[in-house]
């Protein structure tokens, strides 16, 4: 063998050796096949069609396809759990919210996954405020209004529907009838739509919704808003007071999509799906398609996403303890 050929074998020795240190992402390129996004919801719902809306988007910043799959069931435990048991590599994706990472960890003991240990948040996508609703019948149009009408005896145990028990409205009805010291009967639904029927038949006189799913039937006059519980006024309901401004500041809380992955991503493919979903979310029409879901498009990173689930994780759990609060 002369000199030139033993350097090449000598080199393409060194290349082997050095190969199994590399990251995945170095040596194939990620990604080099389509990505599953996992919706732990059932088709057609607005996390469904958002979902949708991103996968397509974040497919042609990647250049793969990405393949949307419901795995809906159990208040997203089952399509959350399928995403945490999956290899970290990129190539399983989640579209969840806050109900996956900060609900039921305070209302379940037994779940499959840890809200922080199981998932590597990529970023949040959207928001939406939850909404205090009344039948246009009853006399309420403030939350003073709202108070005078429960505290009067007439209307003892005044109660209120919401799309389940454990979710985010629940959780909204239960930390304002704490702040407000008056006592409410949580009437859960199995979802948004068997609520809103009984709210409009007057079956019961209030409900608590989020804002996507109420702006429908509040644009028809069928029922009227009270007060949005997000930080601030909805973009969607500007004349609508939130709950901080009329004087309880502690129910201050909305409900996020966030896109997240198996905990131990690749610092390459993590700092590409990151870059990637903050493209997505600067596109005007995706912006547009989010918004006109019900979704406030808002775009913070996966640090950010991080952070936000350990800050509203002992929040969830004092309301949950305080109020009793189980899953279905």
């Amino acid at each position: 063998m002369n000199m030139r050929s033993t350097c090449i074998a000598a080199g393409l020795a060194l290349s082997c050796l050095l190969a199994p240190a590399l990251p995945a992402a170095a040596q194939t390129g990620y990604p080099t096949h389509p990505v599953s996004l996992i919706v732990p919801f059932p088709p057609g719902g607005a996390t469904d069609v958002s979902g949708r809306v991103l996968a397509q988007a974040l497919g042609k910043e990647l250049g793969q396809t990405v393949i949307v799959e419901n795995r809906a069931g159990a208040g997203t435990v089952i399509g959350a759990s399928y995403v945490a048991r999956s290899a970290p590599d990129g190539y399983t994706l989640l579209v969840s919210s806050g109900t996956t990472f900060t609900i039921n960890p305070a209302v379940r003991s037994d779940l499959p996954y840890d809200p922080v240990k199981s998932f590597e948040p990529i970023g949040i996508v959207g928001r939406t405020g939850l909404i205090l609703l009344a039948n246009p019948k009853v006399p309420v149009n403030d939350l003073k209004s709202f108070i005078a009408y429960v505290k009067d005896p007439a209307h003892a145990d005044t109660p209120y529907g919401s799309f389940g028990s454990g979710t985010t409205a629940n959780f909204v009805g239960e930390a304002f009838a704490a702040a407000a010291g008056i006592k409410l009967t949580h009437v859960p639904y199995k979802g948004s739509a068997p609520a809103m029927a009984d709210l409009i038949g007057g079956q019961i006189p209030f409900s608590v919704d989020t804002v996507s799913a109420a702006l429908p039937q509040l644009k028809n006059g069928k029922v009227k808003a009270i007060a949005v519980s997000s930080p601030q006024r909805s973009t969607f309901l500007p004349d609508v007071p939130t709950f901080a401004e009329s004087g309880y500041p502690q129910v201050a809380m909305d409900t996020w999509l966030m896109v997240a992955a198996p905990r131990g991503l690749p610092a390459d493919v993590k700092t590409r799906l990151g870059q990637a979903l903050a493209n997505v979310m600067a596109n005007p029409d995706v912006r547009k398609n989010l918004l006109a879901l019900g979704f406030e498009p808002e775009f913070e990173n996966g640090q950010q996403g991080e952070a936000l689930i350990l800050k509203e994780l002992p929040q969830m759990r004092e309301i949950a303890e305080r109020a009793n609060i189980k899953a279905d």
